[in-house]
Order: structure tokens, then sequence, then C-alpha cells
């Protein structure tokens, strides 16, 4: 007998129509999601130790970590940075990471809509006090101007700038 679906599909239908809805006015109304959602990363950098296993645990290459060594020798966080729109959300990297409290965790902000590219990155960046600071390394001055500096046989594009690389880090 045709028609046997459509009158079951307008049955449902029917029923529907008289429960209460269960529809959220998002984005007026946030969610209420459950706890272990995953959504947007939270990083708490004072408990980094810069070991760089969340980013060799991410298999698309997302976390880049830049640390220096101190007069100890000890790590040093300078830079924790997430690229947000190759993200799987796969949670390898909480699950690497070694701290306690976790260094990396999900939280439930799943908003994570933007309007420019530049967005998507999720940079941290840890400030030391004056005499934990690194100096820059720094390219050999030049004497005179940088064009003459060019023009004098050095190597050509040599301004004598700050490379910003940190000392000891990837």
């Amino acid at each position: 007998m045709y028609g046997l679906g459509l009158l079951k599909g307008l049955g449902v239908s029917l029923k529907r129509f008289w429960m209460p809805k269960i529809t959220q006015k998002y984005p007026e109304v946030q969610p209420d999601l459950p706890q272990r959602s995953k959504g947007s990363f939270k990083y708490d950098k004072d408990t980094c130790t810069s070991c760089e296993l969340c980013s060799m645990a991410c298999p698309n290459g997302v976390i880049k970590v830049e640390w220096h060594k101190d007069e100890s020798g000890k790590k040093r966080l300078d830079r924790y940075r997430m690229n947000l729109g190759h993200c799987l959300f796969c949670g390898l990297c909480v699950e690497a990471c070694p701290t306690t409290p976790k260094s990396i965790d999900f939280k439930t902000d799943f908003a994570l809509g933007c309007w420019r590219k530049e967005d998507i990155y999720r940079i941290w960046t840890k400030s030391y006090p004056a005499a934990e600071a690194v100096a820059p390394v720094m390219a050999p001055a030049a004497t005179g101007s940088p064009a003459a500096a060019g023009s004098a046989g050095g190597a050509s594009g040599s301004t004598g700038v700050a490379s910003g690389a940190p000392e000891g880090g990837n």
C-alpha cells in the first residue's frame, strides 16, 4: 500500500507538534553542555614545563612551543602557539601532557568562529622578571648605515637587526 510511510511520518510530526520545544536560541542563550564536552583549549603557562610532548603527539603539527634555557640549564617557555584551523580536537595533546594539573586541557567554549584568518591562532606568551630575561640574538653590527653594509661586500639584506629567535629553541 502506497503512502503508508507518508502517514507514519505525519503522525510523528503531529505528536511532536504538541510536545514541549527543545530548540535553544543560540547565540542569545548559551547551551548547557555536558562537563566533558570538547570545545576550545585552556592553557596554563605557569605549569607548562616546555617538554614539547604535546606538539609531538599532535598528528597535524598544530602546536608550536618556543623556549630558551636559563642559567641553570632549565627550559623556560617563551611562546606557545596553536593553529585551531587545522586542529582535529582529538585530545592527544591533552593526554600527552605530563604535568599535574594539566597545562593544556579542553574547556566547554565551543564558539571558535572568527572574521580574520589571524584569529584562528591561539598564542600564549610568558614574560619573566628582568633577572631571567634573555637578551635577543643580534646579528653582527656593520659600520655605518645598513645601506653601506650591504654594498661593502657583506651579505645582501643583512641589516644588523635582532633575529628574534629564542636561544636553543625550536
